[in-house]
């Protein structure tokens, strides 16, 4: 590919990837907009006001405090997890990885039903603790497979060598296994937190529309029809992963490549 096409193409991409965000950004700000105005034709701060007091602000503090413990909860069950299957012959590993990975490939419909059923059951149906429980499932599932493609390539020699000079169990894991995991603990609690922050099946069935975060609260204004508290939401949705694959990408950045 000639350099001007690479060039064009990059051009292309980036605004593929842009412009929907500026739309949002806009929409989120413009008052009155009509067709065939190219721009609103008044502009307001209204929508952003509401993070402070207002629904949006509610919503924003529950996806928060739903997704943290999350993401740190799915991180702590996969770490055992993924060592066990990393460990485990062929064949149980492939059908571990697949059962640990069945909360993910079911539709999250089906999901969402059967864990509205079980905890309904339980007494935490509608309730904020229920739908943390439920979050963890599927953000379990990519936590542990996360880890499990960590711990196919561990090198166990600094843990045997802490056991050779006498360190119990539970010193190898927190003076050895836990600094050399610290990276790939927490960007496992970044995916979990991801899984989270855009759940909308588990929350809306399981919470039963009593607990509101973020993308239940886009996702009623869509329908209302109010497209700039709306579009505010979706940015406030967007930020956290952007900031997530930043920064991976400065990580992966600072990461020497070391010749094999």
């Amino acid at each position: 590919m000639t350099r001007p096409a690479r060039g064009i193409l990059f051009v292309l991409l980036a605004a593929w990837a842009v412009l929907p965000l500026l739309l949002l950004v806009v929409l989120s700000m413009g008052r009155t907009w009509f067709f065939p105005d190219l721009f609103p034709t008044s502009w307001t701060a209204e929508s952003w006001r509401l993070l402070i007091g207002g629904r949006l602000g509610e919503a924003l503090r529950n996806s928060m405090l739903l997704a943290v413990p999350t993401g740190l909860v799915a991180a702590l069950l996969a770490w055992p997890v993924g060592r066990t299957l990393a460990t485990a012959g062929r064949v149980q590993r492939h059908v571990g990885a697949a059962l640990a990975f069945l909360p993910v490939a079911v539709p999250p419909v089906a999901l969402a039903t059967g864990l509205h059923w079980s905890f309904l059951r339980l007494g935490l149906g509608g309730t904020f603790t229920g739908v943390l429980l439920a979050h963890v499932v599927p953000a379990t599932a990519y936590a542990s497979l996360f880890l499990l493609g960590v711990f196919v390539d561990w090198d166990e020699r600094p843990e045997a060598e802490a056991r050779t000079l006498g360190a119990t169990p539970a010193q190898v894991r927190l003076l050895v296994t836990l600094p050399l995991l610290r990276r790939p603990l927490l960007e496992a609690w970044l995916l979990g937190f991801l899984v989270s922050w855009a759940q909308l099946p588990l929350t809306l069935l399981v919470g039963g529309g009593l607990v509101p975060t973020l993308p239940l609260e886009v996702f009623a204004m869509m329908q209302a029809g109010q497209d700039r508290f709306a579009a505010t939401g979706a940015l406030l949705l967007s930020l956290p992963p952007l900031l997530a694959i930043a920064a991976v990408r400065l990580g992966a950045g600072r990461t020497d490549a070391v010749p094999v």
